[in-house]
């Protein structure tokens, strides 16, 4: 039980230096990029409902189609009055970018409605009230609690998953296994932080594909690295 208590401590010691690294990782990567929600954060100041409706959009989607459907989107609607009104041929048309936009044009237009009608056209900025929208969970609500709210808490993706299972950070098999885990070592100090630095880092270094284990500095920290990629290495150098 202790030795557990000592690998908590530890991890909770070794976060700050581990975030530092990916971000000057990521800052020095030829192909740098901000995630989806991240642009829009700042192109529509933090507006937490149209974070909410980029979160939707953004699911299992590419962030260029995220981007080129919420900007198409959000130039004809401004706010959840009009979206609740809007017609789905016209929103479908709009979002026609995003993977399962026919689902999604109904999920948008539908939680825009109950927003006005229930929340006065407003965002909630609890996680109770937002996991009560149609088309929410967990990982939308806490997207929207970080970048529409500057609220701490974790939105695990599927980068965020990945990334914290191969640094040796959790064992887990879901996303949400992940969040509960990470909840309960990560210092709330690092929480609005590191969806978007292990997101970035999973899009440029440590992909789920082809990891550029080579070029990363956390090689000496990385379970993959010493329990996948390593060995391949030394039987490639054997074989030679």
């Amino acid at each position: 039980m202790a030795r557990k208590g000592a690998l908590a401590d530890r991890k909770r010691a070794d976060i700050g230096l581990l975030l530092r690294k990916i971000a000057k990782m990521v800052s020095e990567s030829k192909d740098p990029r901000a995630t989806a929600l991240a642009e829009l954060k700042d192109t529509e100041e933090g507006d937490p409902f149209r974070i909410l409706i980029g979160t939707i959009l953004s699911q299992r989607t590419r962030d260029e189609q995220t981007t080129l459907a919420t900007e198409r989107l959000f130039k004809r609607f401004k706010s959840p009055e009009e979206l609740a009104r809007a017609k789905e041929a016209e929103v479908r048309e709009l979002i026609r970018p995003v993977g399962f936009y026919n689902m999604k044009t109904k999920g948008i237009i539908k939680v825009s409605k109950v927003l006005v009608g229930q929340f006065e056209g407003k965002v909630p900025s609890d996680m109770d009230a937002l996991l009560s929208l149609p088309s929410v969970g967990r990982k939308t609500a806490n997207c929207v609690l970080v970048y529409g709210f500057e609220k701490p808490a974790i939105p695990v993706d599927t980068h965020v998953h990945r990334i914290s299972n191969r640094l040796g950070l959790v064992e887990t098999k879901t996303p949400e296994q992940t969040e509960a885990e990470l909840v309960k070592s990560v210092p709330k100090r690092y929480w609005l932080r590191l969806n978007d630095l292990f997101v970035r880092f999973g899009q440029t270094t440590c992909k789920p594909i082809g990891p550029k284990c080579g070029e990363c500095s956390l090689r000496a920290q990385c379970r993959y690295y010493r329990e996948v990629v390593r060995p391949k290495e030394l039987m490639l150098a054997r074989a030679r």
